[in-house]
């Protein structure tokens, strides 16, 4: 992805004035500098610029060397710029050079270590001290001279030699035919000849240096002096000898040319590349002369040779063109003089363009070397085709292999820099303070409209592809009055020894915390804040703020002048930020500037004024704010780490700025602290808390918020009507990340911020929570998160109840009180939404339940009995179980619990006498149940004529019904009534009829007594009486023709009366039983009562099956004698058969026995005679 202002077409429109979004700005170093001493001169330009020791050395066309000293600004003044004034014109000494071609100062090279400069002006050096440039070594030169350099970058160029006199420094020196290897210290001494001609650049590490002539580059040991040829400057240059392929050559000539005396004859040559080779294929390696000793850096960091790149900010791609094949191809003029000058022309060579080739021969192009060290291990190469076509960077390492991707440039360069040491590269003690990231930076002219505009390329040098956004950016030189876009001269660049300082005033005031104060020139009279012009919401929000401004006020003082002195603090803390350093220098005409980087934080908000455009930004109308890029922005922040203070800081004021702007296109006619946020919006404006020393925030952000509330655009939404739900949703998701920073050391105010915070979300959420839906989403997650905030807990807890209060949400409040573990408060809170008109949310179904669930997992005692006997006596089934859980945490005794339910909910006695008796086997309660269940049933009869006549309908309906048929107690059950009394009567009848214990457990003749009036209505009562007093015969009768159970009358003789009404499932014991003579009577008993059924068929069908079902207990001599004669024999011959069976049974077993009789009989005879005989006779004296 391209910035917005990169530039994709060379067609494209340019930006006079483009916003600063790329990685490098120019900021000015020295401006309408004089370069003409008499001023007349217009046709001079600056060739070169040094820098070291606050002393900047400009080199001119005019052949003089302008020495200018730095003035320190103002301490006082901390945006403050240094200035300069010039201290001294030199007009270096040359040697008349043969053509009418004056170049003028060609180079400045200064020996920070031995204190010396050499200056190369006109093909002749000369030296010089530092920093005055007075003249040294006598008349010594250096001519005829096409470069001199080759500093060991491995080592600080800008230590001073005070301390260092015996450690002179070597540099190379590139004469016609040779090049020489000088030591300069007290002096300077020629150490050995290098057979290399032509050469015009050079670059070293260590011992490696990497050259090149006017047509090909190489890698030379200059210790060792071996040479491996490398590849042409222009590929369609052919006229190079076919050898190049990685052989290595001896370059250890004795040609003549160096160090002379100004009385010499100065040595000429043709600049020629003929012992140079050409090619891209090598095929050994080209380490053969790297000796062991050469590769003690190993894989060192980045160090460059000082030069400068950054992030470019306009980038295009285009592909390279073909070869061009017309011989009438010329290369286009430079709008300036000299500007395509690719090296300086010695003496006697002609500078006339070679001859044009045949019409199949691409026309060879000179193309200006560049070369670049950006590692201690890497050479940076650059080749093309043509002046103004694309060009191309190579990484060679000092073994002459290809180390990285290629670099392209839209154009030939005319200056190339590298600045940074590279990502992942390891810093060396020379490169510790450079920056990581590094770019490339190129100077040259590109094509637009027919004509030619000159600016800076910037592209990343460290990155393959695939690992980052391969951009490329483009800077121009600012426009001054004097100077169009057309007349831009040309551009030079230059990485200059010492670093120099650079000022940001704007990172300054946008870095730097400030009060924001967005209401202050409101009185606290106007009618915004008065309590009586307002609904009560606000009234209460209104009375709060006041209420903690006079809290804040009245508590702990602050000094006096704390506000000035905290804005001098805050001031002097981000001037740091606003300080920063680069060895970069661009100039151009009469002007220079400092390349520097852009800081992070000018640099993103260049980018979010580019998005929203100068002139919305000066109004405020964001609507026209692009937010998607805005969010994109701002993802690309997310998950970057600062790795320095200032880009922590930077980073920080982005995100903020950013959401700010992007919310406030939002808001249509974050970002930030919340306080600003929230103060923008009517409904929230009233739930900021500020602490004594109010709110400070990033001055950048401040400013845009202060302009937004002075242009009155928030006076149309003065109201307190709700914003939209987008904007709602917005501030839900902003303050809902807000909250997760709690804890967070960074947040200062945090008590402040983060109340401010929880009442604004609470109000976000009230607010949205109550939109109503088309169709309920399933999950509410609006109110989830409701949920979520108040069970979490809120600090302001206070103004958290008045809202909810204000709003009705009790169920919410209940929540919040349980976040606090207040249960009186939950419970008298939900005991509202109970008794009263309920929750406006809704949100308390099953509340009773809620209530006793939450009853049985707190330890307040007394709590529990004062709600658990108010839900008793609203519910008295739900609220004895709080009484009688087992699991609760507090415990009551049965006989607590009955006087405590006796005095508060005498309603809920009886269930909870129920749970007692029928759950925990207490018997000692049964009498007092019964008395319940006995004042119920008996009030219903005495005032319900319809409950009498339904109690006979029952006993008319069973009886109607023929056997086989349910007992009486399954049929009233199965017909049950949903009405108290009927429930009450079947548990009646249980215990009177059950197995609690003895029949002494309840006073059965005061019951009997009781329900005497009722006898003809309570049957079955009566009869499980009747059998508790013995009165058989009276409760077989009632059970034979009152109700017509026959079937529970033949389980009262099997019985003996008990338990008849209760379920037995192995409840009786056989011990509990009657005796079978008991069992006999009471059978005898209702044979007599079932012979008096006044229907005759269930008579007969009763007394028959009975005879022939326990006929066992009947005696057939009894049963004759009362069965009628008029009875056929039939209906009781089953009985008879039985009978009489049973007669000869009994018969056969009595014969049997008496036979086993004999027999012992028998047996124990014989066994006295057997005894007597074996004891003989005796004779008693």
């Amino acid at each position: 992805m391209q910035p917005e202002n990169a530039v994709a077409d060379t067609d494209a429109e340019p930006l006079t004035n483009p916003p600063e979004t790329g990685p490098y700005v120019l900021r000015s170093l020295l401006e309408d500098v004089p370069l003409s001493a008499d001023g007349d001169r217009n046709d001079i330009e600056i060739t070169c610029v040094e820098f070291l020791d606050h002393n900047l050395y400009v080199g001119t066309s005019a052949s003089e060397l302008l020495h200018f000293v730095q003035i320190p600004p103002d301490p006082e003044d901390a945006a403050g710029q240094p200035s300069y004034i010039l201290a001294s014109r030199l007009l270096p000494a040359y040697h008349e050079p043969a053509t009418t071609a004056r170049p003028g100062i060609q180079q400045i090279l200064l020996l920070a270590k031995v204190n010396k400069a050499c200056i190369l002006c006109n093909w002749t050096v000369t030296f010089y001290s530092l920093p005055e440039l007075s003249p040294v070594f006598g008349t010594t030169q250096i001519r005829p001279c096409n470069w001199i350099g080759g500093i060991d970058l491995n080592i600080d160029l800008r230590s001073r030699g005070q301390n260092e006199k015996n450690s002179p420094m070597t540099v190379l020196v590139s004469l016609n035919k040779k090049m020489r290897v000088i030591r300069i210290g007290e002096d300077a001494k020629p150490v050995r000849v290098i057979d290399f001609s032509g050469s015009t650049i050079s670059v070293r590490r260590e011992s490696f240096a990497c050259v090149a002539n006017t047509r090909s580059y190489a890698l030379l040991d200059v210790d060792r002096l071996l040479k491996i040829p490398l590849f042409p400057i222009s590929s369609l240059d052919d006229s190079q000898p076919g050898s190049i392929g990685g052989r290595v050559e001896d370059i250890s000539g004795n040609g003549a040319g160096g160090i002379s005396r100004s009385s010499s004859s100065a040595q000429t040559g043709h600049i020629t590349g003929a012992s140079d080779d050409r090619g891209h294929g090598r095929s050994t390696s080209l380490g053969a002369f790297m000796s062991s000793a050469s590769r003690r850096h190993s894989q060192h960091g980045a160090g460059g040779d000082h030069s400068g790149r950054e992030t470019p900010e306009g980038l295009f791609r285009e592909a390279s063109p073909a070869p061009t094949t017309s011989p009438s191809r010329k290369a286009p003029r430079d709008p300036s003089p000299n500007a395509n000058k690719a090296l300086p022309t010695p003496p006697n060579e002609s500078s006339s363009v070679a001859p044009v080739p045949s019409v199949n021969t691409p026309t060879p192009v000179f193309l200006k070397p560049h070369i670049a060290s950006p590692t201690p291990q890497e050479f940076l190469l650059v080749t093309g085709t043509g002046l103004h076509d694309p060009g191309v960077g190579m990484f060679v390492n000092l073994e002459g292999d290809v180390t990285r991707p290629t670099v392209e440039f839209d154009v030939y360069p005319d200056e190339l820099v590298v600045d940074g040491r590279g990502v992942g590269v390891d810093p060396t003690p020379t490169t510790i303070d450079d920056d990581e990231e590094g770019f490339v930076i190129a100077s040259m002219a590109r094509e637009y409209q027919g004509s030619y505009r000159r600016g800076m390329e910037i592209q990343r040098w460290d990155l393959n592809p695939g690992e980052g956004e391969m951009e490329k950016f483009w800077l121009e030189v600012p426009l001054s009055d004097e100077r169009t876009e057309a007349e831009t001269s040309r551009i030079g660049l230059r990485s200059v020894i010492d670093t120099g300082e650079i000022s940001f005033a704007e990172i300054v005031q946008k870095l730097r915390l400030k009060r924001f104060r967005p209401f202050a020139t409101r009185s606290m009279d106007a009618s915004t804040l008065s309590l009586f012009s307002v609904d009560s919401r606000t009234a209460t929000s209104l009375e709060r703020v006041s209420g903690e401004r006079e809290l804040f006020e009245s508590g702990e003082s602050l000094p006096k002048r704390w506000e000035v002195l905290r804005n001098e603090e805050e001031q002097q803390f981000a001037e740091r930020f606003g300080h920063t350093r680069t060895r970069v220098v661009a100039w151009s005409g009469k002007d220079i500037w400092w390349m520097v980087r852009n800081p992070l934080a000018l640099r993103l908000d260049a980018a979010l004024a580019h998005l929203v455009g100068d002139e919305a930004l000066n109004k405020l109308t964001f609507q026209s704010l692009d937010r998607r890029k805005v969010v994109e922005l701002i993802n690309s922040l997310r998950g970057r780490e600062a790795k320095t203070e200032t880009e922590f800081m930077s980073l920080g004021y982005i995100r903020q700025r950013a959401g700010f702007m992007n919310f406030l296109s939002l808001l249509g006619p974050t970002t930030n602290e919340p306080s600003e946020s929230d103060y923008l919006i009517p409904l929230l404006r009233n739930e900021i808390v500020e602490g004594n020393s109010g709110i400070w925030v990033y001055g950048g952000v401040k400013d845009i918020a202060d302009k937004f509330i002075a242009h009155g655009m928030l006076e149309s939404s003065q109201s307190d009507s709700a914003p939209g739900e987008g904007i709602l949703q917005f501030l839900r998701r902003f303050l809902a990340a807000w909250r997760k920073k709690k804890g967070f050391g960074s947040i200062a105010n945090e008590n402040e911020v983060f109340r401010s915070v929880d009442a604004s979300l609470l109000i976000v959420l009230l607010q949205l929570d109550s939109v109503p839906r088309p169709r309920p989403t399933k999950g509410n997650t609006i109110r989830a998160e409701l949920y979520e905030l108040v069970d979490h807990g809120v600090d302001c807890f206070e103004r958290a109840v008045s809202l909810l209060e204000s709003r009705r949400r009790l169920y919410v409040l209940s929540r919040l009180y349980q976040s606090r573990k207040m249960a009186g408060e939950v419970l008298r809170t939900w005991r509202r939404i109970l008794e009263s008109d309920g929750d406006e949310g809704g949100e308390f179904p099953n509340g009773e339940q809620r209530v006793r669930d939450y009853l049985t997992k707190i330890r307040n005692s007394a709590l529990v009995q004062e709600y658990g006997v108010w839900l008793a006596a609203r519910n008295p089934k739900l609220g004895v179980q709080i009484f009688a859980e087992d699991k609760g945490q507090v415990s009551f005794s049965p006989a607590q619990v009955v006087q405590i339910l006796r005095d508060g909910a005498p309603g809920a006695v009886k269930d909870y006498l129920e749970y007692l008796v029928f759950n925990k086997n207490h018997a000692e309660y049964i009498n007092e149940l019964i008395a319940y269940y006995l004042d119920i049933v008996i009030a219903r009869l005495e005032t319900s004529e319809a409950s009498r006549s339904t109690l006979a309908q029952t006993y008319m309906s069973y009886r109607a019904l023929r056997p086989p048929k349910p007992t009486y107690r399954q049929f009233i059950t199965d017909n049950a009534i949903d009405e108290e009394w009927w429930h009450s009567r079947l548990r009646l009848l249980q215990l009177l009829g059950g197995t609690q214990g003895t029949g002494s457990e309840y006073d059965v003749a005061a019951i009997r007594e009781r329900i005497a009036p009722y006898t003809q209505d309570l049957v079955p009562e009566v009869i499980i009486l009747d059998g508790r007093q013995s009165h058989h015969e009276e409760a077989l009768r009632l059970l034979t023709h009152g109700l017509g159970d026959y079937d529970t009358a033949i389980n009262y003789c099997l019985l003996g009366g008990s338990s008849i009404y209760h379920p037995v499932s192995g409840t009786l014991t056989r011990g509990s039983l009657p005796s079978r003579e008991q069992q006999a009577k009471l059978f005898g008993s209702l044979l007599s009562e079932f012979l008096l059924i006044e229907d005759i068929s269930n008579r007969v069908e009763q007394t028959s099956s009975l005879l022939e079902r326990f006929g066992g207990w009947f005696e057939i001599g009894y049963v004759l004698s009362i069965i009628p004669d008029t009875w056929s024999i039939e209906l009781v011959s089953g009985f008879l058969v039985s009978a009489l069976r049973r007669i000869m049974r009994e018969r056969h077993e009595t014969n049997i026995a008496k036979a086993l009789s004999g027999v012992e009989n028998l047996k124990v005879t014989a066994g006295l005679v057997g005894v007597v005989t074996k004891a003989g006779p005796t004779v008693e004296a």
